[in-house]
């Protein structure tokens, strides 16, 4: 494992005909080659993500919160994770509810750890979603990192899983290591201290 530990590349749409893998799959290419991270690509249609919740809330019933075991191995990946990627599409100026679900249903696996954003759409190239995704993580007292990757009309602007802009490389290299910064100063506080949620 890297100094920075471990990073999950979260693919937020499940929807059909979805670019989500698309993205992921350039996105996760960077990262290793950056290598900051050892990379795990987290693809939420792999999952039983109920929309329904229990009545406890994540946050205060702890290990004994009641998922689906079919959740588990997302729990179990999310757990592991010293950073987190969220490539997200934007529907109706928001994000997907399969990212919310997903997200809903865990608490301490986001506390204390940075969360960075590549989202793609249309003009906005997604990035009313990820505006929204950093109000969220906020909540659960994650740290959102500023320098996110948009690509606007992503259907005319990728070839061949890649895409078209040749500084979209470079953007991405500095969201990486901003994430790796945080990551190594984070998972160091999390082990000397723990974080006071």
């Amino acid at each position: 494992m890297t100094d920075s530990g471990r990073l999950a590349i979260i693919i937020g749409s499940v929807r059909e005909g979805r670019f989500g893998p698309v993205v992921a799959s350039w996105v996760a290419e960077q990262a290793t080659t950056h290598g900051g991270f050892d990379v795990d690509v987290i693809d939420l249609a792999d999952f039983d993500v109920p929309l329904v919740l229990p009545a406890a809330s994540p946050k205060y019933a702890g290990d004994a919160y009641p998922r689906p075991e079919g959740m588990r191995p997302l729990t179990e990946r999310l757990d592991a994770a010293d950073a987190f990627i969220i490539v997200t599409p934007e529907y109706n100026h928001s994000y997907p509810a399969s990212l919310k679900a997903a997200i809903d249903w865990h608490f301490t696996q986001w506390t204390a750890k940075p969360v960075a954003f590549v989202s793609y759409g249309g003009a906005a190239g997604g990035r009313h979603g990820a505006l929204h995704l950093e109000n969220v993580l906020t909540e659960l007292h994650a740290v959102t990192i500023r320098d996110g990757l948009a690509f606007p009309a992503y259907f005319t602007t990728w070839d061949g899983g890649r895409p078209l802009d040749p500084t979209a490389a470079g953007y991405a290299t500095t969201l990486l290591t901003q994430l790796t910064w945080w990551a190594t100063a984070l998972r160091r506080a999390r082990a000397e201290t723990p974080y006071p949620a």
